[in-house]
């Protein structure tokens, strides 16, 4: 008799992580926050999201939202452009079952996060 393994099929998320500040959080003096975008691999879009915010907050980061753009399907779908770097980075995230951080854009006064995610 032989052992099969029994893996749960992981997805990949786009996620967009709007922080605050906190001390050492390596983002520029003037910065009132920042907009990360992030794929997040996961059985569903709930782990990715407790992954990547576990992971911002050990990188002494303050999230304070998390929007989820669904998988690179259904990104697709909605009519996003996704280039092939990003599929690339999407790819390495569920190869490596890891959260890869794509992009962070420091706010300084009024900024609109949705603009990070085309």
């Amino acid at each position: 008799m032989t052992k099969r393994e029994n893996k749960k099929q992981t997805f990949v998320y786009t996620l967009l992580v709007q922080v605050g500040r906190k001390d050492q959080d390596g983002l520029p003096k003037k910065a009132s926050g920042a907009g990360i975008l992030c794929y997040a691999s996961g059985i569903d879009e709930a782990e990715a999201v407790r992954e990547t915010v576990a992971l911002l907050k050990q990188a002494d980061m303050a999230p304070l939202d998390v929007t989820g753009y669904g998988t690179l399907e259904e990104r697709l779908a909605s009519g996003h452009d996704v280039p092939q770097e990003e599929q690339d980075l999407m790819q390495r995230a569920k190869d490596e079952n890891a959260v890869v951080v794509a992009q962070v854009t420091p706010f300084f006064g009024d900024f609109d996060a949705s603009e990070i995610i085309q």
